[in-house]
C-alpha cells in the first residue's frame, strides 16, 4: 500500500523559486511519482498496511538518510507532518539551501528525534542568533557540518554547550582569522575539520587544544599556519589524544616545526603536502626526510609507512647529512648514527646496459683490438670484420671467448643473434677462422 498526505503537487519540479518549506520539498522529492517504491532495504517510499481508521495509516516510511540539498528551503513547514514523516530519520543533508533563521532549523530538527548527522553547509545563517533554547533541539546530533555557513564563534559555543554527544564538527570555509575559546571545553569532540580558513598564527591553533582536549583528528589543510610556536612539553599537554593531523598546504617553512610533531604523544598520521619547506626537495627526498624525522608516524600523506621504508628512509637520512657541517646537522642524525652507525655514501652504479666493448680479434696469428657495438647482430659483426680479416662473410667462423669464464670458446653460429646476449665485456676475445681452413 502506498499513500500520501493530501498535499498539493501542482508544482512538482525541483527547480522551484525560493520560499519553499522543508515539508513541501520532502513531499515533492519523495512522492510516489518522483521516488517510486522499489523492493529492497532503504529503497523508495513504503507505507505498510494498517487497520482501517488507524491514525498512522498516512504515515510514510522514508529512507533514514534524507538528502535535500540545493532545494531552496527557507522554512520548516508543518511540524506535525515533519514528526510523522521523519521519526526514524538519522541523517539529514540540508546544505546549500536558503535557511537563514535558526528557529526554522530548530523546528525541523526538534521533530527528528533520531537525528545523528546534520549538514547545514552554505545556508545564510550568519545573521541569525542561535539561542540556547533552539540549540537544545540539536542535542542528539553527533556529526554537524557548518561549512561555508559563516557561523560565528558565539554560535559555535552555543552549539557546543547544548550538544553533549557531538563527536565530529566541520567548520571549513568560514573566513576565521582567530579562534575564540568558550568558557567550558568540549570533551566529546573527536574530529575537527577547520580547513580553508585564514588561520595563520599558532596562538590561535593552540586554542583548539584547550577547547577540545579529547581531539583525535585535526584537519587544518589550506590555512596559512606558518610555524608551530610551542614548547614540546606544552604541545603534549594541549593535544594529549591527537592521533592524526593535516597541515596540507600550510605555511610551515622550518624542519624544527616538523620535529615538533614528535611532541604529540599519540600522533600516528600526518599530511604535509604542499608546504613551502618541502618545495626545494625532490619527491624522494621529501618523503624519506620526513619519514626519518617522525619515528612514531605510521601513515604519511595517506600512505602507510612500512618497516622497510622506515629503515631505508633513516639510512637515506644519515647519508644525506653525512657531509653537512656538524653545527648544521639535525639532532635526529645523531640518534640514527647511534642506531645504524656511520654509513658510507652509496656507490654510484650505472645500470644502463653497455652499448659497446673493446675486444681482441684473433686471426691468422694476429691480434687486433677492435671496438664493437653490442646492439648489432653476429651477421653485422662479420661485415665489420670483413676488411680486417680479408675473408668473405660466408667463409667466416666466429668464436667468442670470455676471459673470466671457465669454459672454452663459444661458436657464434646464429647470424641474427644480438651481440649483447653473449655478455661481451671489455677485454674479451673473438677468434676468426676460415671455413676452408
Amino acid at each position: 500500500m502506498i499513500s500520501w498526505f493530501p498535499i498539493d503537487f501542482s508544482e512538482k519540479k525541483m527547480d522551484q523559486p525560493s520560499g519553499r518549506s522543508f515539508m513541501q520539498v520532502l513531499c515533492e522529492k519523495y512522492s510516489p511519482e518522483n521516488f517510486p517504491y522499489r523492493r529492497g532495504p532503504g529503497m523508495g517510499v513504503h507505507v505498510p498496511a494498517t487497520p482501517q481508521g488507524s491514525p498512522m495509516k498516512d504515515r510514510l516510511n522514508l529512507p533514514s538518510v534524507l538528502v535535500l540539498n540545493s532545494c531552496g528551503i527557507t522554512c520548516a513547514g508543518d511540524e506535525r507532518e515533519i514528526a510523522a514523516f521523519c521519526a526514524h530519520v538519522s541523517e539529514l543533508d540540508l546544505s546549500d539551501n536558503k535557511l537563514q533563521d535558526w528557529h526554522e532549523v530548530s523546528k525541523i530538527v526538534s521533530n527528528v528525534p533520531q537525528l545523528e548527522f546534520l549538514n547545514l553547509s552554505s545556508n545564510p545563517l550568519s545573521l541569525s542568533v542561535l539561542e540556547r533554547t533552539c540549540a537544545g533541539s540539536f542535542s542528539g546530533v553527533r556529526k554537524l557540518v557548518l561549512n561555508n555557513s559563516k557561523a560565528s564563534w558565539e554560535t559555535v559555543h552555543t552549539i557546543l554547550q547544548e550538544l553533549p554527544d557531538l563527536e565530529e564538527l566541520f567548520l571549513c570555509l568560514n573566513d576565521y582569522e582567530t579562534v575564540s575559546c568558550p568558557s567550558v571545553c568540549c570533551h566529546s569532540l573527536k574530529l575537527l575539520h577547520i580547513t580553508d580558513n585564514n588561520l595563520q598564527e599558532w596562538t590561535e591553533i593552540r586554542k583548539l587544544g584547550v577547547m577540545f582536549p579529547s581531539l583525535d583528528t585535526l584537519v587544518l589543510a589550506n590555512n596559512h599556519v606558518n610555524a608551530i610556536e610551542e614548547p614540546a612539553d606544552s604541545l603534549a599537554r594541549l593535544f594529549p589524544n591527537l592521533r592524526s593531523i593535516s597541515l596540507h598546504k600550510s605555511g610551515l617553512q622550518s624542519w624544527e616545526d616538523i620535529d615538533k610533531l614528535n611532541s604529540f604523544p599519540k600522533l600516528e598520521e600526518v599530511r604535509l603536502l604542499g608546504i613551502p619547506l618541502l618545495q626545494p626537495y625532490t619527491t624522494e627526498e621529501r618523503r624519506k626526510l620526513v619519514v626519518a624525522r617522525l619515528p612514531s608516524v605510521s601513515k604519511l600523506n595517506g600512505s602507510v609507512v612500512t618497516d622497510g621504508e622506515r629503515e631505508d628512509s633513516e639510512r637515506f637520512f644519515i647519508r644525506y647529512y653525512v657531509d653537512v657541517p656538524q653545527e648544521e646537522v639535525p639532532f635526529r642524525y645523531h640518534e640514527l648514527i647511534t642506531k645504524y652507525g656511520k654509513l658510507e655514501p652509496l656507490a654510484e652504479v650505472d645500470l644502463r646496459p653497455q652499448s659497446s666493448a673493446k675486444v681482441e680479434v684473433h686471426f691468422n696469428d694476429q691480434v687486433e683490438e677492435v671496438s664493437i657495438r653490442l646492439d648489432q647482430t653476429v651477421a653485422e659483426l662479420k661485415r665489420q670484420l670483413k676488411t680486417l680479416v680479408q675473408l668473405p662473410t660466408s667463409s667466416m667462423l666466429l668464436y667468442y671467448f670470455d676471459h673470466e669464464a671457465p669454459f672454452g670458446p663459444e661458436e657464434m653460429k646464429y647470424s641474427s643473434r644480438a651481440l649483447h646476449s653473449f655478455g661481451i665485456r671489455d677485454g674479451d676475445k673473438i677468434f676468426v677462422e676460415s671455413k676452408t681452413k
